[in-house]
């Protein structure tokens, strides 16, 4: 998108609230249209969710990241992936319920296979007990990925393997009511020995509330939410 054509945070606003009340299969076709412009738009927004649950990741685990294999669940355009290469992680699978996600996350050259799945409807298409490394950044929330999810990530991860998730904290109902639940689901596969809990850190400021009005560009209005880093249990 040219610089001319640029969307601003006002029709960012609009554009997203043409999908609020869209189904999963709808809001998947939305993204295959968006996928061009999705990671200017996001620079647009002030997104920072990808940079600041990489950081998260990188500051809290132990070992070298050039052998290690990453699972990156709902990878978009590959924009985790960009970052993780910068610190020196080389092997990546992605997935996305986006086939013109996928395409743009293609187009990076990170990752050795990138498969198409909508998540909660299909089972994960991951194999199990592989991955050092399972990332999900942005896509836990109401309407997008279920808390169901969550136990396949942990299938994923082989023993002794790391777990990076982040949610945002939407302000509403559904959303208060998914921050429980996941958060339930957490402290119960604690509880059953799947994994352990290493770390847990607020995100600050990751995204401009574009889903609110604010007054003005310098009233803008944040959006904030928790990372969350887990390691499987050994076998």
């Amino acid at each position: 998108m040219s610089e001319e054509c640029s969307r601003t945070v006002d029709d960012l606003r609009t554009l997203l609230k043409s999908i609020k009340e869209v189904d999963t299969q709808q809001r998947m076709k939305f993204y295959d249209n968006w996928a061009e412009t999705y990671e200017q738009d996001h620079l647009t927004m002030g997104y920072k969710a990808p940079n600041q649950t990489v950081k998260f990741l990188f500051d809290n685990f132990s070992g070298g990241p050039e052998e290690l294999q990453v699972l990156d669940v709902a990878c978009g355009s590959g924009w985790v992936a960009n970052l993780m290469v910068e610190l020196g992680f080389k092997h990546f699978v992605g997935v996305d319920g986006s086939q013109g996600m996928l395409d743009q996350a293609a187009k990076t050259g990170h990752y050795k296979e990138l498969k198409l799945a909508l998540l909660g409807t299909e089972p994960l298409p991951a194999q199990t007990g592989v991955f050092d490394v399972v990332m999900i950044v942005g896509a836990l929330r109401d309407g997008f990925v279920p808390v169901s999810v969550i136990r396949e990530l942990c299938l994923a991860a082989k023993p002794g393997g790391y777990v990076c998730m982040s949610r945002n904290n939407t302000k509403s109902e559904s959303g208060n009511k998914y921050k429980v639940s996941m958060e339930k689901e957490l402290q119960l596969m604690e509880e059953e020995g799947l994994w352990t809990h290493v770390i847990t850190k607020e995100m600050d400021k990751y995204m401009i509330d574009v889903y609110n009005y604010g007054e003005g560009e310098q009233n803008e209005k944040y959006l904030y939410g928790t990372m969350y880093l887990y390691r499987k249990s050994p076998n």
